[in-house]
């Protein structure tokens, strides 16, 4: 197999690659498609991320039609410890803390809410999702998020976690300790080098579900209902 770089990776870029490697070579690698950010789904999602976080960090009054998430905004505002609004946290490979843009990053995250009370040793994280469904949530973005304070902040030794889903009114919660921090980083590296492998070997199999027809950009896919040619 050829040498390759190591790419830098986030969650999202690795559900992109486990949900289909050929999204991923044509969006990830060589670029040829890109993703529509620009929805109106997106937009919202944006504009209500920014809104969570002026009123948390600045009191800064919600818009009317975010009022509906003030109860839950103001229950995280009243929690003891420093409070960081859409925290970036980046790795070398090392899993040692760079900046989110250093020439030797490996792993990026944002933390849309992070709650760090260095007396207890607990940090509380919160990512907001502004879909109605909650069928498709996936806590490994929270495990994630763990592992990156972890390092980001050695003195947090438990990390409570939560999706929040503020229109479907619903939250999913889980807890990390740092003893199981070992076990956690090896599934990870693990499914890091199924993507190296893909690098490596230029093979970028296809997967087909049911939003290839409709709704995948890859217009060359052979799974694509949409191809034009």
């Amino acid at each position: 197999m050829a040498k390759v770089k190591r790419p830098a990776w986030s969650f999202s870029s690795f559900k992109t690659f486990e949900g289909c490697p050929r999204k991923y070579y044509h969006t990830k690698v060589v670029k040829d498609y890109q993703e529509n950010f620009d929805t109106p789904a997106i937009k919202y999602g944006n504009e209500f991320h920014k809104a969570a976080e002026l009123y948390i960090k600045s009191n800064k009054p919600l818009e009317p039609r975010f009022e509906f998430a003030k109860p839950s905004l103001d229950k995280l505002n009243s929690m003891g410890g420093k409070k960081l609004c859409e925290f970036k946290m980046a790795l070398t490979e090392n899993l040692e803390p760079c900046t989110y843009f250093a020439q030797d990053v490996w792993f990026r995250g944002v933390a849309d809410l992070l709650i760090v009370d260095a007396d207890t040793g607990v940090a509380k994280v919160i990512d907001y999702k502004t879909g109605g469904n909650t069928s498709y949530a996936d806590g490994r973005q929270l495990e994630l998020m763990a592992l990156a304070i972890f390092k980001h902040f050695p003195e947090v030794t438990t990390v409570k976690a939560g999706l929040l889903f503020v229109v479907a009114n619903a939250f999913i919660k889980d807890e990390f300790m740092i003893d199981r921090e070992g076990e956690m980083w090896k599934r990870w590296f693990a499914h890091y080098e199924d993507l190296i492998t893909a690098y490596k070997t230029g093979v970028w199999n296809p997967i087909k579900t049911g939003l290839c027809k409709n709704h995948c950009i890859v217009m060359s896919c052979a799974h694509n209902g949409r191809r034009g040619d």
